[in-house]
């Protein structure tokens, strides 16, 4: 039996996290409560966040409570997650990924490490293939553009077989900046890079997005279909409400505020 079309949806303004932490809930909700029907739909999110460091769930607050001070002081927010993974920033400029998708579907059953793999697998050939960028192999998780420069990282959460989180891509030079103010993903001899950076040129995060919904069909081996929000019920109507939010956050700090 073949398998319907993952959903994916681009959001056109950058999302403040929380609100988007809670949209992935909502949508966890609504797939394992459709799922009792074999009715639920995979999901693909394509977003930007406003400027946010975020720490993974093994971080307790006591190691992390100098450093929310500090970076909230730059003018970010700081948001504890249930990823995996440590200290990292998400902002304007760096496409976002979170596939919402369910593992039990695929025959046989996709295990959390194959998943994993194949979402690095979609970084590194939509970079070679779509810009000509070579990954640097490297030990740690994540897309390395040489031993020291990372232009992606993975962190996700499996939960009944359904996932949530899932990538984050920089793309043009702007979250740079702000990756330059923390020792991202606990490597403390790696700094950020960017497509735009490796490329010399800009690039738009939208184009970004459609490019790696096309390297997606064809790692993970599904179709995909752009969501209508109009006609997904539910599911259209929150992710509808998420861009009314984002519509009405305004600007955001385009670069990190130094504290005096």
């Amino acid at each position: 039996m073949s398998l319907p079309p993952v959903l994916y949806h681009y959001f056109p303004k950058p999302l403040p996290y929380g609100p988007t932490l809670a949209l992935q809930e909502r949508l966890h909700q609504i797939q394992l409560s459709q799922r009792r029907a074999g009715s639920h739909s995979d999901i693909l999110l394509l977003l930007q966040h406003r400027p946010v460091y975020t720490a993974g769930r093994r971080q307790t607050e006591a190691e992390i409570h100098h450093e929310r001070v500090r970076l909230t002081g730059l003018g970010a927010d700081f948001v504890t997650t249930a990823r995996g993974g440590q200290t990292t920033y998400h902002g304007p400029g760096q496409l976002v990924g979170y596939p919402l998708l369910d593992l039990s579907r695929t025959t046989p059953t996709m295990g959390i490490r194959d998943y994993i793999c194949r979402m690095q697998k979609s970084l590194e050939r939509y970079l070679r293939e779509v810009h000509g960028i070579e990954h640097f192999p490297s030990e740690h998780t994540g897309v390395f553009l040489d031993e020291c420069t990372k232009i992606a990282s993975i962190g996700v959460q499996v939960r009944h077989r359904l996932t949530s989180h899932g990538f984050a891509m920089n793309v043009t030079q702007e979250p740079v900046r702000w990756f330059e103010q923390v020792v991202a993903c606990g490597l403390t001899d790696v700094k950020a890079g960017s497509i735009e950076g490796a490329l010399r040129k800009e690039v738009g995060v939208e184009a970004v997005a459609m490019g790696m919904v096309d390297i997606y069909r064809s790692v993970f081996e599904r179709d995909f279909a752009k969501l209508d929000l109009n006609t997904s019920g539910e599911i259209g109507e929150v992710i509808a409400e998420l861009e009314d939010v984002a519509l009405k956050a305004g600007d955001w700090p385009t670069s990190p505020i130094t504290m005096q």
